[in-house]
């Protein structure tokens, strides 16, 4: 038999109180006693009420709905890069935690960040993530002028930048070159990461930070942080000083093309040539041979992400920059 569904007034009468402090209860509100909003939650749990949730947005003028937004197209996002599933993981399982949903975005053209600003302008979420920008971006600072709150995984370059949870890609850098020197490389150069991004930007300052310091010379290519552009990358610093003895790499899937090109051109590793990645993706583990690599918590950001959204949309204060430390992990590669 058809069990009718419950409604506010069985939820005010199982818990004993009215229907206005149902009401309450459901829609957040602070002015409802310990006691009875005890008493409303136990009986929502035992009746099985599920709040209507277009009802409760218009009291509440929240969706409880949060935009996660990747500026990149979908074959990054969606290939064997292990930077956006960590980052998506980490947010999801944050949200879940807080009883809030998730909406994934993609911003790979103007045509579709306007569609995202016109999205979160009719306050279809609560708060929004930015997550892997590339040069300017205008989106963030567009965000925060319609005043929707807004969280990065990096810092937008300017005087402005929101809020934002990243890693220390220069010191994780640094680690990585100066591993490479105790080892007695001296002939280093690095396969930087784009240059209109902030990860690709830092990555190559540590690595000159740290030569600079050995008063070594610098030799830098750059790729896109896709195994191809690794590899070609590797072709041309070869051919230019033939006598390398050690790479770091600004990305662990760029570093598996290098690996690739050396192995192509009769280098051994680490005999002739010692490699250093960055990003301790799961892959580093079995590459031949296994990649020594700088670890970036990257499920830690997701979660940090969502953290800090959470607590801006609820008017808490907040820590304008949080950068999370790196750490080398030694492999047989360096």
């Amino acid at each position: 038999m058809h069990r009718p569904r419950p409604t506010l007034e069985s939820v005010a009468r199982r818990a004993g109180v009215s229907r206005a402090t149902v009401s309450r209860v459901v829609n957040g509100s602070t002015k409802v006693g310990e006691d009875s909003r005890e008493a409303v939650l136990s009986a929502i749990q035992e009746l099985g009420y599920i709040p209507n949730q277009a009802a409760r947005s218009l009291v509440t003028q929240r969706t409880d709905s949060f935009a996660l937004v990747l500026p990149e197209e979908p074959g990054r996002v969606f290939s064997d890069d292990r930077f956006f599933p960590g980052v998506v993981r980490g947010v999801s399982q944050e949200l879940e935690a807080a009883d809030k949903q998730l909406v994934l975005m993609m911003a790979r053209s103007p045509a579709s960040r306007d569609r995202i600003e016109r999205f979160a302008l009719a306050r279809h979420v609560d708060g929004v993530m930015v997550a892997s920008m590339h040069g300017a971006d205008p989106l963030p600072a567009a965000l925060v002028r319609m005043g929707i709150p807004v969280v990065c995984n990096e810092r937008v370059p300017g005087p402005a930048s929101p809020p934002y949870v990243g890693v220390d890609n220069a010191a994780g850098a640094a680690l990585a070159v100066e591993h490479l020197i105790r080892s007695g490389r001296t002939r280093i150069a690095t396969v930087a990461g784009p240059q209109d991004m902030v990860a690709g930007i830092d990555r190559l300052s540590g690595y000159r930070v740290a030569l600079t310091g050995a008063r070594l010379e610098a030799y830098v290519a750059a790729g896109d942080f896709t195994q191809e552009s690794g590899a070609v990358a590797m072709r041309e610093l070869l051919d230019r000083e033939p006598g390398l003895d050690g790479v770091f790499v600004a990305s662990d899937l760029m570093a598996i093309g290098v690996l690739r090109a050396l192995r192509r051109a009769g280098r051994r590793v680490p005999e002739d040539v010692a490699v250093v990645g960055f990003d301790d993706i799961e892959p580093a583990g079995y590459t031949e041979p296994p990649l020594t690599t700088v670890r970036q918590p990257i499920a830690e950001i997701g979660c940090r992400l969502a953290r800090q959204l959470l607590r801006l949309t609820a008017g808490e204060p907040i820590e304008p920059a949080l950068v999370l430390p790196t750490e080398l992990v030694i492999r047989e590669s360096a």
